[in-house]
């Protein structure tokens, strides 16, 4: 069965068809929009269940159709165990993130909600799209593409955030990732003259060229990629778009469509610029030591809950990066499952933020204080959401948190130490977060609102149990998805040419 190419293609049709249900009838968009997303999620798993971990095949599930002839790119759809797991975080967030957002833009007198639903599924088919592609330009138009129905679910559908904000978060979003996604373009175009003109990555991956050649094409991708993630100092897009977003699409910029630029630093600039990824690794933990340390203190001092969360991320991603560019078995595996680990917390996290906000009708901590006085059962959720995100041991993040600092450890020493700083700096953040926004002295004024008289519902039980129980599952027994990541990280890493990939 053509796995890659159906997870692929029916969430787009899916947005297609949810677009031309009337503005009049939002339950049938919102029940079309959770019946493809399920679908989705069901072709993930049939895709999983497909994949074997034990192959020494380098990808899988293959497929290719013509597409260009002339320049010989093709519709060429494969996937490793890296894209493999980043796929399933799609497809499991995407149908939670629908049931959230159910009740949240009826009365927002914004744009329709068939026109929010078929966004969401539109902006699912694209990324999906970035982790099947196993053509070089077939990624890029999808990693370009998904640009736009993120710029408009920030610029129509941000909560409680002013008109003018929005549009600003949504146009500078677009111009960072676009601008980077340009300098890919030309990097593209140069790996197709040297490469023997062809896009297919199993080709490019033994394309000879100079080192003066590899060095700037590898810059050309890595740029795109940084922006994308965001590494320090390409960052300042995100706090604004996650803050102006509404909560579902925040947890989708940032639990996945983050992750298509850490995906994209694996997959292309180690496997096809090896020599040049190990050139500049030096200056890729830098940035990323910097973001760890800068995106936390920043994060201490936020008001708005959701460009906290956005800041915390930033720290996170520099974890990511020290990970990938230690080049050892240890950390690869450790920031892929980083990866997933993130999406799952953060995602909680600005979910549950989502619920809070559509209480209160409002971001901002000092809104809030003593709320779990009024709604214990939600407060118990972003109690467990904030612990998930400063990685306590027994939850998912903290083992990948603990694989990345290892594998760090055994190669550079310090920046292990320093990175071990951003663990503590996680620690007062969330923990000051939890305590002035749930904890302490209740706010008067919250006592007026109607809506923190309401706690959690079952549609949000519904919403937050699965993301709860991978997260606990996950910090107990991340064997499943380990033996999935570990062959993919450990053959890029003989791609780089590390000596040590296996130890």
């Amino acid at each position: 069965m053509k796995y890659l190419s159906l997870i692929t293609v029916v969430p787009l049709i899916g947005a297609l068809v949810v677009a031309f249900v009337p503005r009049s009838k939002p339950e049938l968009a919102k029940l079309l929009t959770l019946a493809f997303s399920l679908v989705v999620f069901g072709l993930a798993v049939a895709t999983w269940f497909a994949f074997d971990a034990g192959s020494k095949a380098r990808l899988q599930l293959q497929e290719s159709y013509t597409w260009i002839p002339a320049w010989d790119a093709r519709f060429t759809f494969a996937v490793d165990g890296i894209s493999l797991v980043m796929i399933a975080l799609t497809a499991l967030l995407v149908p939670i993130v629908v049931l959230a957002s159910w009740k949240d833009l009826d009365n927002s007198g914004k744009r329709s909600v068939p026109a929010y639903f078929a966004l969401i599924l539109a902006l699912e088919g694209t990324m999906i799209g970035t982790f099947t592609a196993a053509d070089v330009l077939l990624f890029y138009v999808f990693f370009e593409v998904m640009l736009v129905p993120m710029y408009f679910l920030i610029g129509s559908f941000g909560q409680d955030v002013p008109t003018k904000q929005r549009q600003y978060a949504a146009v500078k979003f677009f111009l960072y990732s676009l601008v980077g996604g340009l300098i890919m373009l030309a990097a593209v175009i140069g790996l197709w003259v040297v490469g023997g003109k062809t896009f297919e990555w199993a080709s490019l991956v033994n394309a000879d060229m100079s080192t003066g050649v590899e060095r700037w094409l590898f810059l050309g991708f890595f740029l795109a990629f940084a922006i994308k993630a965001p590494f320090f100092p390409f960052h300042t897009w995100l706090p604004d778009a996650g803050g102006a977003a509404p909560a579902g699409a925040a947890a989708l910029l940032v639990g996945v469509m983050d992750k298509v630029g850490t995906f994209g630093i694996l997959r292309y600039c180690l496997s096809l610029f090896p020599d040049a990824s190990r050139y500049f690794a030096p200056l890729a933990i830098a940035l990323s030591l910097v973001g760890i340390i800068y995106a936390a203190l920043l994060a201490v001092g936020q008001n708005d809950l959701k460009r906290l969360i956005s800041y915390t991320s930033i720290a996170h991603f520099g974890f990511i990066g020290i990970g990938i560019f230690a080049f050892t078995l240890q950390a690869g595996s450790g920031a892929v499952l980083y990866m997933v680990n993130h999406g799952l917390a953060t995602g909680l996290l600005f979910l549950v933020v989502g619920m809070f906000v559509v209480r209160r009708g409002s971001t901002l901590v000092t809104d809030f204080g003593g709320a779990g006085k009024l709604v214990p059962l939600l407060a118990g959720v972003f109690f467990f959401a904030g612990m998930a995100s400063l990685a306590l041991p027994g939850l998912a993040p903290f083992v990948s948190e603990f694989l990345v600092l290892l594998g760090v450890f055994t190669v550079n020493q310090t920046v292990a130490v320093i990175a071990t700083v951003g663990i503590i700096l996680a620690a007062c953040y969330v923990l000051w977060m939890i305590q002035r926004t749930t904890q302490g002295t209740l706010n008067p004024t919250l006592s007026t609102v109607d809506g923190m008289s309401r706690d959690i519902s079952k549609r949000e039980m519904v919403v937050v149990a699965p993301l709860i129980v991978l997260l606990l599952a996950l910090g107990f027994y991340p064997k499943p998805v380990l033996d999935v990541i570990n062959p993919a990280v450990e053959a890029t890493l003989t791609e780089v040419q590390v000596v040590e990939a296996g130890k």
